[in-house]
């Protein structure tokens, strides 16, 4: 789940960017809340998601790439990976799947060796 979490934290980023929100238009109460933390654990988050991506067939990757990670429209990412729309749709269903199976392997091999 950290992925899920990083993943989350580069939208609200890409966000306030393309909002130009900054510090100072949050209220006082909120201001820890969007302080700098320890990004450590977000980083290597980052990194597990890329190793995973990396798996992928590089359609089904750029179709989570995109629509899941960067925002684009099913149909934006269609018309940058020249396939039907619902193409993406299927890519992004089945890549979701392999990397859900992938992660579920992963943490249980982590439980076995602890």
């Amino acid at each position: 789940m950290p992925w899920v979490y990083a993943i989350a934290r580069y939208k609200l980023i890409d966000h306030l960017r393309r909002t130009k929100a900054s510090k100072a238009d949050v209220p006082i109460e909120y201001a820890s809340d969007v302080m700098a933390a320890d990004d450590r654990e977000s980083a290597e988050s980052a990194f597990d998601l890329n190793n995973l991506l990396a798996r992928l067939p590089e359609k089904v990757r750029l179709a989570i790439q995109y629509v899941k990670l960067d925002g684009l429209s099913v149909a934006e990412t269609a018309a940058r990976c020249k396939i039907s729309e619902s193409s993406v749709k299927i890519n992004i269903h089945r890549g979701l799947k392999v990397l859900a199976r992938s992660m579920a392997k992963e943490s249980g091999s982590c439980k076995q060796m602890t």
